[in-house]
């Protein structure tokens, strides 16, 4: 019995040395040095860093057009955040194709056009892809099919802050409704701060 208590005690004490949770559903990546380089292509091939963003909070995800599931529901959310937060936070939806030999500009244009207006689409050639994914820790592989083949990839939707810098990341399963109120927590915190 006395053993019974003291491990217990051991676990209640453990427990109360733990670190509290964060303050975000999502996870905080303020301070971390990657996801700094981005240099893609618009769908009228015009060339996007991340400094043409600067100013503003952008949610931005990666995947491909043929993606039968993840990446349209992911896109779908990223508006439904954005609406939720239209009077209070001006917030970019970007998404980076990880197939550029079948999305093209125009491919790119009609998919992200279906989602809402000013959804913003980057391409860029196999190399171009391979290090922005590399400089935001996003893996991709193409796997064979019976007809064609697929994309496995990282599904991660990144909130990026106004100075160009990752602050959130949301998995793509993750309630919109924990997006929004995770993205007014920082905004919040943000303006506290300034």
């Amino acid at each position: 019995m006395r053993l019974l208590s003291a491990c217990c005690l051991v676990l209640l004490l453990a427990a109360c040395g733990a670190p509290p949770p964060g303050p975000y559903h999502g996870t905080d990546l303020s301070g971390v040095s990657y996801g700094r380089t981005l240099d893609l292509e618009d769908v009228q091939g015009r060339p996007v860093t991340l400094g043409d963003f600067r100013g503003d909070y952008v949610l931005m995800s990666f995947g491909y057009t043929h993606c039968p599931e993840v990446c349209p529901t992911s896109l779908l959310k990223a508006t439904q955040v954005r609406r939720a937060l239209a009077d209070e936070v001006p917030l970019r939806i970007v998404f980076v194709t990880v197939d550029p030999r079948r999305d093209t500009g125009a491919i790119l244009a009609d998919y992200v056009g279906a989602f809402g207006p000013d959804i913003v689409a980057l391409r860029g050639d196999d190399m171009q892809t391979r290090l922005v994914a590399q400089a935001f820790r996003v893996t991709y592989r193409e796997v064979p099919t019976s007809s064609s083949y697929a994309m496995d990839h990282t599904m991660v939707n990144y909130l990026i802050g106004p100075d160009g810098r990752l602050r959130l990341a949301f998995q793509y399963d993750q309630p919109a409704a924990e997006i929004v109120e995770d993205i007014r927590h920082l905004v919040g915190a943000s303006h506290a701060d300034g």
